[in-house]
């Protein structure tokens, strides 16, 4: 198997194996798609890789964990994105929308006069938010926004919709014990506790119907202290659920922000061959133990080494984000020199500013 080979996602044909990871670029106004942040999407299309996911948009007008996120909330807003995704058809780029409710893990500025909802009353170590918890009504509700979304997404021409249940969001906060403290039939086993995760899946394929591919991203472990947070024999049973679900993507990922290890999603000096791809052992058996496809992400940087991991495992597809923020055409760059070294060193200072931008691409502007 090769890299640079044309492949599939359910029905969607891509040109390679390189998806672009989500990335909050903080460059919506108001939920609406600005001729900067359009551009943005443009040159990733342009830059040659297989699958753009968008970053995470909020479909909720109640509530969303942070400023600048695009909005997929209301039906008004589907002639835009319809626009914007023809656009980045135009340019040869296929892009699925990554759909997300926030619940109390939010940054947004005006978080205490929004809807603030969670698995229990526990107050979020990030952002000192103590939600409601949610009723079953509210459950149902958050089902119908997921749902609403998948087809908005659908009717503005997206190639797909990913539901984000990973990093300390609302889905990823019920497989995590220290959050999810409920009495009913949300919690107990793990599948109790995933159970709002397979009833959005569940009832967004039946709404977009079997072609229409459906992507998740979700935790393999939270590296919480003992007892707090998903651990990753745990995560396995739930990636095996839904493996029987009908997605079409499994995107593996890890940590959240009330984590307190210093081990997020996105780490740093990520240089050496043996600091990259660094989720790859617990991807390798999630891939392994199911037949939906599966995207190793966190810190790949090297062809040779996700050429011997493409070649050794039955992970698939591979999702970078950091380093197409710094270089937005690298997937040309490495089609042409696989041997060429990614300019991003992993400092993660592309997320101090807004929107979105690489240090190193300021420092020559």
């Amino acid at each position: 198997m090769q890299l640079f080979e044309e492949t599939k996602i359910g029905n969607m044909i891509l040109r390679n194996r390189f998806i672009r990871a989500s990335l909050w670029m903080k460059g919506a106004k108001e939920g609406h798609i600005t001729p900067a942040l359009q551009q943005t999407y443009n040159d990733l299309a342009v830059g040659g890789v297989g699958l753009i996911l968008s970053g995470y948009m909020y479909i909720s007008p109640d509530e969303r964990p942070n400023v600048g996120m695009v909005a997929i909330c209301d039906d008004s807003f589907v002639p835009e994105l319809q626009a914007f995704v023809d656009e980045i058809h135009q340019h040869g780029g296929k892009i699925a929308a990554q759909i997300c409710y926030g619940g109390s893990q939010s940054d947004h500025p005006d978080a205490a006069q929004m809807k603030m909802i969670g698995p229990s009353a526990v107050k979020n170590r990030v952002s000192g938010i103590t939600p409601k918890e949610a009723t079953t009504e509210d459950l149902a509700a958050i089902r119908t926004l997921f749902v609403d979304a998948a087809v908005r997404a659908k009717k503005a021409g997206f190639d797909g919709v990913q539901l984000h249940a990973a990093h300390g969001y609302f889905l990823s906060m019920f497989l995590t014990p220290y959050y999810n403290r409920r009495t009913d039939e949300y919690n107990g086993t793990i599948h109790d506790r995933a159970r709002i995760i397979y009833e959005v899946v569940e009832e967004v394929r039946k709404a977009v119907g079997p072609d229409f591919p459906v992507m998740i991203k979700i935790n393999h472990d939270d590296f919480m202290d003992e007892g707090e947070g998903l651990v990753f024999e745990d995560a396995l049973e739930v990636m095996k659920h839904l493996d029987t679900m009908g997605l079409d993507l499994i995107e593996v990922s890890g940590s959240n922000e009330s984590s307190g290890k210093g081990m997020g999603p996105a780490r740093t000096e990520i240089i050496r061959e043996d600091e990259q791809s660094y989720f790859r052992e617990a991807t390798e058996k999630i891939a392994a133990a199911i037949k939906t496809p599966v995207s190793l992400m966190g810190g790949n940087r090297s062809i040779r080494v996700m050429n011997k991991i493409l070649n050794s495992s039955e992970i698939r597809f591979f999702s970078v984000a950091r380093p197409l923020l710094s270089e937005p055409d690298l997937i040309n760059r490495w089609g042409m020199d696989m041997g060429y070294r990614p300019k991003c060193v992993s400092c993660n200072r592309c997320g101090k500013t807004t929107p979105n931008s690489c240090i190193l691409n300021r420092m020559t502007m």
